[in-house]
């Protein structure tokens, strides 16, 4: 098992929750997030003062896959996500060792 975390712009949050869903991917967190790449955020001037605003806004999503799936995930989430701009985010793949369901005890694939 693979656990994807694809961290998108939130403009980009309904198509790709709709292009997940339709990929008949059941479980998925979501949270909204603040962070910076490359961009550093931007300059805004407050009072007359110059503020450096070094977090965006992003979206964040978590999801558990069968390590064959995964690729297939890793194309929704580009084609869903990608505008070519700065910005776009990132997409992290980790190990997952186990997952166990708390209602059934069920382990592993079958708990996802």
């Amino acid at each position: 098992m693979k656990k994807i975390e694809a961290i998108v712009r939130p403009e980009q949050l309904e198509p790709l929750k709709d292009a997940l869903l339709k990929a008949k991917i059941n479980g998925i967190t979501i949270n909204q997030v603040f962070g910076c790449g490359n961009q550093f955020g931007w300059t805004e001037y407050h009072r007359g003062s110059e503020v450096i605003m070094n977090t965006l806004p992003k979206v964040e999503f978590k999801i558990v896959v069968s390590d064959d799936r995964v690729e297939e995930i890793i194309g929704i989430i580009m084609e869903s996500s990608q505008t070519g701009e700065m910005g776009d985010g990132k997409i992290f793949i980790t190990e997952v060792i186990d997952c166990i369901r708390i209602r059934s005890g069920e382990r592993g694939i079958d708990a996802i």
